[in-house]
C-alpha cells in the first residue's frame, strides 16, 4: 500500500475538531445496539435492589411493564428477561420451567400486552428453576446429562414462545440443543421466533452477581466446567459457533464480553453472522466499583466499553447499563 509520509500525512488533521472526528468515526453507538437484561420477581409494586449489582434491581411483573415503557421511550429495541424463582418452586428436575403460568411467562405476557412492539429475549436453561443451581438435569454422580436436559429445554422454549417470546436464547451449552429447539419451534408454528445461541459461553469467574440476582448462587453445587467453555480456549469457540449456526441459530453470543473481545472478533471475521456480547454482571459491577472510588467517570467508562464491543464486531450488546447509555446518547 502506497502512503504519504510526514509531514504530507498528519493523522491528527482529522482529529482537530469535533465535527471532523464525528465524520471520520469508524463505529457508532445507538440505543438500538442495546439489549437490557432485567430480573423479574414475585409480588406487586416490588423492587428488590441487588447488593452485588449496585443500581440494578429485581422488579415485580407490574413494574417490569414500566421498565419496558422506559426502554421503548429511549429506543432500546429488546429486553432480556431472567426470573428469580422462589425456593419452593425449585426442584431437582426444574419442572417450573414448563409451567405456562410461571414468572417468566407472566412477565412476557404482561410486557407484550402493554408494549407490543418491544422485543423480548428469554433465557433457556434450567438453573433458575433447579434446586441444585445447575443448568441441566443431574445423574446419580452429579454430572449434568446432555440429552435428557435437551428434552426439558425444548419444553421450556415452547412454553416461552407460546407466551410471546421473540428470541429464544439457550444459555445451557448442551450439545445439539439449538437444532432440537429449532425443529420444535418449526413444528409448533413458531417459525418467526429467533434463536440467539449462547454459542461461546465460558466458565467464567464474572457471573457471581448474576447468580445472586436469580437466587442460584447459594444453591449451586460444584461448578459448570463440564459444559461451559474453558477460558483458555479460542479455537474451540469457533467450533461451538459453527455447530450452532449449522443447527439454525439466527445469531450467536459470546459471554462474558470485555475479557473475550478476541473471540468476538474471530467469530465475526470467520462467520459473518450477527454476533452479540453479554457484558456480564461482574463486568458491570467492576465498572461501578471503579466509579465509586473515583477511578473513572461513569459516563465515559460506559460508552467507551460499549464502543469496544462495536469495534470488535458486535451487532449489539446485552448490558445492565443499557438505559443509562441510551439516555447518554440522547444528549
Amino acid at each position: 500500500m502506497t502512503q504519504a509520509s510526514y509531514p504530507a500525512l498528519r493523522l491528527r488533521r482529522t482529529r482537530a475538531s469535533a465535527w471532523s472526528r464525528a465524520m471520520h468515526a469508524e463505529n457508532r453507538l445507538s440505543p438500538s445496539d442495546f439489549i437490557w437484561p432485567l430480573f423479574v420477581t414475585e409480588g406487586r409494586q416490588v423492587e428488590e435492589p441487588i447488593k452485588s449489582l449496585p443500581g440494578v434491581s429485581r422488579w415485580s411483573v407490574d413494574l417490569m411493564v414500566e421498565r419496558a415503557k422506559e426502554a421503548q421511550a429511549v429506543g432500546i429495541p429488546c429486553l432480556a428477561l431472567f426470573p428469580n424463582t422462589q425456593p419452593e418452586r425449585r426442584s431437582d428436575d426444574g419442572a417450573e420451567a414448563l409451567n405456562p403460568d410461571n414468572l417468566m411467562c407472566r412477565a412476557i405476557r404482561a410486557i407484550k400486552d402493554a408494549v407490543p412492539n418491544i422485543g423480548i429475549l428469554t433465557d433457556v436453561a434450567l438453573d433458575p428453576y433447579t434446586a441444585h443451581g445447575q443448568d441441566g438435569l443431574l445423574d446419580e454422580e452429579g454430572y449434568v446429562v446432555n440429552d435428557a436436559t435437551i428434552d426439558m429445554l425444548i419444553g421450556q422454549s415452547l412454553n416461552q414462545a407460546a407466551a410471546g417470546a421473540d428470541i429464544i436464547a439457550p444459555s445451557d451449552m448442551m450439545d445439539g440443543r439449538v437444532g432440537a429447539i429449532r425443529e420444535a419451534l418449526e413444528e409448533e408454528g413458531h417459525a418467526n421466533v429467533q434463536i440467539m445461541a449462547y454459542a461461546a459461553k465460558y466458565a467464567s469467574a464474572f457471573y457471581g452477581p448474576f447468580r445472586d440476582a436469580v437466587g442460584s448462587s447459594g444453591l449451586l453445587k460444584g461448578n459448570k466446567k463440564t459444559y461451559q467453555m474453558d477460558p483458555a480456549n479460542s479455537a474451540e469457540a469457533l467450533r461451538e459457533v459453527a455447530l450452532d449456526i449449522a443447527e439454525g441459530a439466527d445469531s450467536v453470543m459470546v459471554k462474558p464480553g470485555l475479557p473475550y473481545l478476541d473471540i468476538i472478533a474471530r467469530v465475526k471475521d470467520r462467520f459473518e453472522v450477527p454476533v452479540f456480547a453479554y457484558q456480564v454482571s461482574g463486568e458491570y459491577a467492576m465498572l461501578e466499583a471503579a466509579v465509586a472510588v473515583g477511578a473513572g467517570d461513569r459516563d465515559a467508562l460506559v460508552l467507551e466499553t460499549l464502543m469496544a464491543f462495536k469495534r470488535a464486531g458486535c451487532s449489539g450488546v446485552l448490558t445492565y447499563h443499557a438505559l443509562h447509555a441510551a439516555r447518554l446518547l440522547e444528549r
